[in-house]
């Protein structure tokens, strides 16, 4: 039991592998199972942080760099320009289609 405790106080990089892998899958998930597309953009999301969260584990972990740091903040500005840009085309979507179901959405203008 002790050793439990101990094991839960600490994190170490099996709790963050850990986490990581549950948010991979969530945001697997969530991109094969929604049809509304801003819900695969959170899917898109969670995935990219899940990747993040390895960069930075891995980096402080076994390496003792800042190297996963870095790329880690070069994820989150191409998270933030993805958003903005698929925000963007939803609504054009939505202005066209007057949907964001990604199933209804199968054919293109000329």
């Amino acid at each position: 039991m002790q050793d439990l405790i101990n094991f839960l106080q600490h994190p170490g990089l099996t709790h963050f592998l850990i986490l990581s892998g549950l948010l991979f899958s969530f945001g697997i998930f969530a991109i094969l199972t929604r049809r509304n597309a801003i819900m695969v953009l959170m899917g898109v999301e969670l995935v990219l942080n899940a990747a993040n969260i390895n960069f930075v584990a891995f980096s402080r972990y076994v390496t003792t760099s800042l190297d996963g740091h870095v790329v880690a903040i070069f994820v989150i500005i191409l998270a933030a320009a993805e958003a903005a840009i698929a925000l963007a085309i939803i609504l054009n979507i939505y202005q066209n289609f007057n949907t964001v179901n990604v199933d209804e959405i199968n054919k293109l203008k000329d």
